[in-house]
């Protein structure tokens, strides 16, 4: 199975230190340029791990092919939808509620990072996500206390 990641998720799962889940649920894990960019830049908080984790990760992105767009879809986003055609990927990885609703229009399978917390403690690759939650609420990455609620209740942890 072949993933294709957007930033934010990727940023979620490097501050829980669980980037190598990916590798564990995923054949394949891949990113366009644009990506990769994003989430390595200089002033970004994960950005060395990042840039360590997407080596032999990144992706060209070839733009002839399209998906459909909102008026709000950014760079990334986009070209991640569009590597996911290009490699006819299995899940994207997207944390971003209206990225996740073109992502559906366009016929895209997504995953968010909890998602990928929920799917490694069902796998046996993690014991609990009750503390890779608090390593994601200690960040300056919002958890909505109802989402983290539903995180919770699902992994069986409440």
């Amino acid at each position: 199975m072949i993933l294709v990641a957007d930033c934010s998720a990727l940023a979620a799962l490097s501050v829980c230190d669980s980037l190598h889940l990916l590798e564990q649920l995923f054949a394949g894990v891949a990113v366009p340029e644009t990506v990769y960019r994003e989430a390595t830049e200089p002033d970004k908080p994960q950005a060395q791990v990042l840039k360590q984790f997407l080596q032999g990760k990144v992706h060209q992105v070839d733009l002839r092919n399209y998906v459909f767009l909102d008026a709000f879809a950014d760079a990334g986003e986009t070209e991640a939808m569009v590597l996911y055609k290009q490699l006819s990927a299995d899940k994207l990885l997207i944390d971003d509620r209206r990225g996740r609703k073109v992502a559906k229009i366009n016929q895209i399978d997504t995953i968010g990072s909890l998602g990928i917390l929920l799917a490694a403690k069902s796998k046996g690759f993690v014991p609990e996500v009750a503390p890779l939650l608090r390593k994601i609420e200690q960040s300056d990455i919002y958890l909505s206390p109802d989402l983290i609620a539903t995180v919770l209740e699902l992994a069986g942890e409440i």
